[in-house]
C-alpha cells in the first residue's frame, strides 16, 4: 500500500452551486453527491474569483491569485508562467502517479504524466451526449491501473455534464420538465434565440422549435442529475478496490453558470453571483470531520494548500491561498471576506465583492450594452437586479479604492502588472485590441458551432 494517501479532484465545469440539491436547490439533481458530502465536510462559500475556465483552474491548480498565475483570459496568450508550480508538477515531485481526464490543452494541466480525452460534447444532430458515461469509460480502467501501483495517485477528472450544450440522456431528459416545450404561445427563448453571438450555437443543440427557456434550465439540471449517478460509480469503484477511506476526494466547480440570468444566456460570462460561487466538498475521513459545512467565505487558491496538507507534503512554496484546515478545525471562522474578482472571456470586467455589496466595472464596451459601472446590495437584492451605483456613488467610490488598492499591493508583491490591464487581443480578433463600443463587440463576437467552442477551451493544442 502506499504510505500516502491518492487525491481524486472531481473539477466539474459550469456547475452551479445552487442547483445542487445538497446546497439547498428544491430539485433532487445531486442525491449520491448529497450523501458524498454528509460523509465529509462542504464548504458553503467558495468562490471562483477569476472568471472563467482557464483562470479558474489555474488558480484552482496553483494556490495562486491571478496577480501570481498571470492568467485572466479565456484566450490566454503563451503557456502558464514558469515561477509557479502546479498541483501535479508539486505531487509527481513527491512520488505520486499523476493523470487527467478531459483536461488536454488547458494551460494549468503542466505536469500531468497521462491525459485522457472523452467526448464531451455534442450536438442535437449527434443525438443525447452521454458525456459522464463517456468519462468513466476511460477513467475508471485507469483508477484500476494505477490502484496496482505501489506508488500513491493523483487523478483530476474534469466533468463536463452542466456546460453547454446540455443534452443529458433518458430519462434525465424529462426528469425536471413535463410540459410542451414548443408551445407556440410561449415567448421565453425569442430574447435568447435573437441573440446574435450565441445563437447559432444554440440552435446546434437546442430541440428545433424549443420556445420554452424552463426547458433548456430543465436540461441543465438532467445533465447534473446524470453525471450525479455517474460519479456514484467512480465512489462504488473505489469502495471495491478498498481504497475509498484512503483516497482524498475533493468535488469542486470551476465556475458557475448563467442560465436565464441577467441575459448572460446559458453560459458562464459575467461577475454575477451563479458564476462566482462555486461547490467544495472534501471528504478524507482521516482528517476531515463527516457531516460538517462550513460557512467562511473560501476561494479557488485555498485548495492545493488544502490537499498538500492532508497528504502530507510539504513543498517550501509560498502560496497566495492557505490551507482550509484552519476553518476546519475552528483556527478562523473564514478566510477574506471580501476580494478582488475578475472576468475576460466574453466581457473584460473587473471588480470588489464584500459580504453587502459587489462592484463591477467594464474595462471596455461589452456587447450586452450594459452599463460602466454595477454596483448590487447583496444583503437587499441577492439576485442582482438593481443596479444602484447611481444612488450610491459614495459607496462606488470607497469600493473602488479599495480595490484599486488591493491590485496596487499585489503588483508590488509581484513584481507585475494586473494581467486585466495587458490582455490586447483577449478576445481572440487580431490586431482589433479593446472594443471601442457595445455594437463593435456585438457584431464581432460570436459562436458558430460546438467545434468553435471546443477550439475556445484548447487553444494551447495548437
Amino acid at each position: 500500500m502506499p504510505t500516502k494517501p491518492n487525491i481524486l479532484l472531481i473539477a466539474i465545469d459550469s456547475l452551479r452551486r445552487d442547483h445542487m440539491s445538497c446546497y439547498g436547490y428544491d430539485r433532487q439533481t445531486t442525491p449520491h453527491i448529497d450523501r458524498f458530502a454528509e460523509s465529509g465536510t462542504l464548504f458553503e462559500q467558495c468562490f471562483s474569483t477569476h472568471i472563467p475556465t482557464t483562470s479558474a483552474y489555474a488558480s484552482m491548480l496553483t494556490g495562486r491569485d491571478c496577480f501570481g498565475t498571470q492568467v485572466v483570459a479565456l484566450r490566454h496568450q503563451g503557456r502558464l508562467t514558469s515561477k509557479v508550480r502546479t498541483l501535479p508538477e508539486i505531487l509527481r515531485g513527491a512520488g505520486y502517479n499523476t493523470t487527467c481526464v478531459g483536461f488536454t490543452g488547458n494551460i494549468a494541466g503542466r505536469g500531468f504524466s497521462r491525459h485522457l480525452d472523452y467526448a464531451g460534447w455534442g450536438s442535437w444532430a449527434e443525438g443525447r451526449s452521454p458525456k459522464a458515461q463517456n468519462l468513466n469509460d476511460v477513467a475508471q480502467p485507469e483508477i484500476d491501473r494505477l490502484a496496482r501501483s505501489r506508488k500513491p495517485f493523483f487523478v483530476m477528472l474534469r466533468h463536463m455534464d452542466p456546460h453547454a450544450p446540455y443534452l443529458p440522456p433518458a430519462p434525465y431528459e424529462r426528469m425536471f420538465y413535463h410540459g410542451n416545450e414548443k408551445d407556440p404561445k410561449n415567448k421565453s427563448l425569442k430574447p435568447v434565440l435573437a441573440f446574435k453571438p450565441f445563437c447559432d450555437f444554440f440552435r446546434t443543440w437546442f430541440p428545433p422549435g424549443c420556445t420554452d427557456k424552463d426547458y433548456i434550465v430543465a436540461q441543465y439540471d438532467g445533465a447534473v442529475a446524470y453525471m450525479d449517478a455517474c460519479i456514484q460509480s467512480i465512489f462504488n469503484q473505489l469502495e471495491t478496490l478498498g481504497i475509498l477511506d484512503d483516497t482524498i476526494v475533493v468535488i469542486n466547480g470551476d465556475h458557475g453558470e448563467t442560465l436565464y440570468d441577467h441575459e448572460c444566456w446559458f453560459d458562464h460570462h459575467g461577475l454575477y453571483e451563479p458564476t462566482l460561487v462555486v461547490p467544495l466538498i472534501i471528504r478524507y475521513p482521516k482528517k476531515v470531520p463527516q457531516g460538517r459545512r462550513i460557512g467562511g467565505y473560501t476561494q479557488h487558491k485555498d485548495l492545493v494548500p488544502t490537499i498538500l496538507e492532508l497528504a502530507g507534503v510539504r513543498p517550501k512554496i509560498k502560496f497566495d491561498g492557505q490551507s482550509l484546515m484552519k476553518l476546519v478545525k475552528g483556527r478562523k471562522s473564514s478566510f477574506e471576506s471580501e476580494f478582488y474578482i475578475t472576468e475576460c472571456t466574453w466581457m473584460r470586467k473587473h471588480g470588489w465583492r464584500t459580504p453587502q455589496w459587489k462592484l463591477i466595472v467594464a474595462l471596455e464596451p461589452d456587447f450586452h450594452f450594459k452599463p460602466e459601472i454595477e454596483l448590487y446590495d447583496l444583503v437587499e437584492d441577492p439576485e442582482e437586479a438593481r443596479n444602484v451605483a447611481g444612488r450610491h456613488p459614495d459607496v462606488v467610490a470607497t469600493l473602488r479604492a479599495r480595490m484599486e488598492s488591493f491590485i496596487r499591493k499585489r503588483e508590488r508583491q509581484t513584481g507585475r502588472t494586473n494581467p486585466m490591464l495587458t490582455q490586447g487581443d483577449w478576445h481572440g480578433y487580431k490586431g482589433i485590441g479593446p472594443f471601442k463600443t457595445s455594437r463593435q463587440a456585438f457584431d464581432t463576437l460570436h459562436i458558430g458551432s460546438p467545434k468553435t467552442a471546443v477550439q475556445l477551451q484548447a487553444e494551447a493544442r495548437k
